[in-house]
């Protein structure tokens, strides 16, 4: 039966992960999985989660089953940090599932269900598994122009110039914030632009949530998909806790679907229904700890307080890199880093200039130049620099 299986491919960040675990140098530097790290490297449990766990503990009695759409409280609680008032709840149909990746393939699989024949759009640099999750749900797809490579910037012309290509019917996705890989983040004015293109075009966006808080903070990290969710007539978002809560393990993720008021019930049940036929009812653990920590004001704080202190040090390893690399390299072609946004950036490096860097000083990074600013801290930072200058020259 197995015999006729090819042999699976390989996911690159899974294959640099192992790479850099046999590799036994010293000093050696992960820039590759996208996970935010401390200054000694942890991966730490954020003290308001621990706070909430130990509550839920003390008081959970029963670890029955809810409903296919998980906790009502996770889903109220994240409806409004995502969306605040955008919409009015009687707009908006949600689900929980096992992780922001699992949002994304529901809401793919609801694209499939609704309209078959949709052409899913994506921009040209987007996070790896957007691709195989959209091509898994067996629906077309076309990219957009996003990144200007050389200026580390947005090439704005060239998307709003794909963007009029779209059809009605058509789905555009969209970065919240913090767009994975680039860095490249979208001004309130793109935003506004995007929302009257695709109102006119008849197309539907698709905002994938993963790094709310991570770039100017939570309420601005949403200002664009506020803006657009009160725009246009049906949306859908995914959204993730695995970031802005540190709850990687926990697998907390968010499915929504923005329509008509009249319409939610069908699209709520729907939604559940495609739980169903995967995982049936979604985890609980990591949704109760979000509702418990956005549900009580003495957690709330201490959370964002955490998530403040998160992102300001992200901030610091950009702003050390680009004045490393602006004296390393004598000019300032990196100060684009200090301007991007969240926990990625793509490397103007060629591949053998990459392998080169893992080969000759133990930096690993994705083969596309992307690198997870939280793997830096004040001592990497200049040895980056220093790197990369020299694999320049």
């Amino acid at each position: 039966m197995f015999e006729t299986l090819p042999d699976p491919k390989l996911d690159g960040i899974i294959a640099l992960m192992q790479a850099f675990a046999d590799d036994p140098r010293m000093g050696k530097i992960d820039l590759g999985v996208g996970v935010y790290r401390d200054t000694s490297g942890r991966t730490p449990v954020m003290a308001a989660v621990k706070a909430a766990e130990a509550r839920i503990v003390e008081e959970q009695e029963s670890k029955s089953y809810l409903s296919l759409a998980g906790d009502a409280a996770f889903l109220e609680t994240m409806r409004d940090l995502l969306l605040g008032d955008a919409v009015p709840s009687a707009r908006v149909a949600a689900v929980g599932t096992p992780g922001g990746t699992s949002a994304v393939r529901q809401l793919c699989e609801l694209i499939r269900l609704a309209r078959p024949e949709a052409t899913v759009w994506v921009s040209e640099q987007t996070w790896p598994n957007h691709v195989p999750l959209i091509r898994a749900a067996r629906l077309d797809m076309r990219p957009y122009r996003y990144l200007d490579r050389d200026a580390g910037a947005l090439d704005r012309a060239g998307m709003m110039a794909d963007l009029e290509q779209v059809a009605a019917g058509d789905v555009v996705l969209l970065h919240g914030c913090c767009h994975n890989p680039t860095g490249v983040d979208l001004s309130l004015q793109d935003w506004a632009e995007i929302a009257a293109l695709l109102e006119r075009r008849g197309a539907v966006p698709f905002v994938d949530m993963a790094y709310q808080g991570f770039g100017e903070g939570l309420d601005a990290d949403a200002g664009g998909l506020r803006h657009l969710a009160a725009r246009v007539p049906e949306m859908l978002l995914s959204g993730s806790c695995s970031k802005n809560f540190g709850l990687y393990r926990e697998r907390v993720g968010i499915a929504m679907a923005i329509v008509p008021e009249g319409e939610r019930g069908r699209l709520a049940g729907t939604l559940a229904g495609l739980n169903r036929q995967v995982f049936a009812f979604p985890p609980d653990h990591g949704g109760r700890v979000v509702s418990t920590i956005l549900g009580d004001p003495g957690l709330r704080v201490m959370w964002r307080q955490e998530l403040d202190a998160m992102r300001e040090r992200v901030a610091e390893n950009r702003r050390g890199l680009a004045d490393a690399l602006r004296e390393a390299t004598g000019s300032d072609r990196f100060g684009f880093i200090a301007g991007q946004q969240g926990m990625f950036s793509l490397l103007p490096l060629e591949p053998a200039q990459i392998e080169t860097l893992r080969a000759e000083h133990g930096i690993y990074m994705l083969g596309d130049g992307r690198v997870n600013m939280a793997g830096l801290n004040e001592a990497s930072v200049p040895v980056l620099a220093q790197a990369m200058a020299g694999v320049l020259r």
